[in-house]
């Protein structure tokens, strides 16, 4: 601890260039859980310590009514991260993104069930 609203972490050397001080609005709770640690090797972090997700499965589908359009939206699994984190993203924009998930006959339920009995 810095002062009275700021902490100083250590970090593993791979974020040597990340600023290692944190305002504490930042900061979380966190209880430790060394099976949810990512190792950072299997993640290519870009110079500017960003990194690509990379999308593997979806997870299911559904159409919103607006009041003038239909919007067709996708849950889509992501690489490294559980079921229950997957995100709601647009049908079109994950279409071009990564087609190979649209490629196999678009029965994503089959593929949830496999996915959840192994978890």
């Amino acid at each position: 601890m810095m002062g009275n609203v700021a902490y100083e972490l250590e970090l593993p050397q791979e974020l040597a260039a990340v600023h290692p001080v944190f305002h504490i609005s930042m900061l979380k709770k966190c209880m430790g859980d060394p099976s949810l640690i990512i190792p950072t090797e299997n993640i290519e972090i870009k110079d500017n310590l960003s990194y690509e997700e990379i999308s593997v499965q979806i997870l299911d589908h559904q159409v919103r009514k607006l009041r003038t359009k239909e919007v067709a939206s996708v849950k889509v699994l992501w690489r490294n991260q559980f079921v229950d984190e997957a995100t709601w993203e647009a049908e079109e924009d994950i279409k071009k993104r990564y087609p190979h998930l649209f490629e196999s006959g678009g029965n994503t339920d089959q593929g949830t069930n496999s996915l959840l009995s192994t978890l």
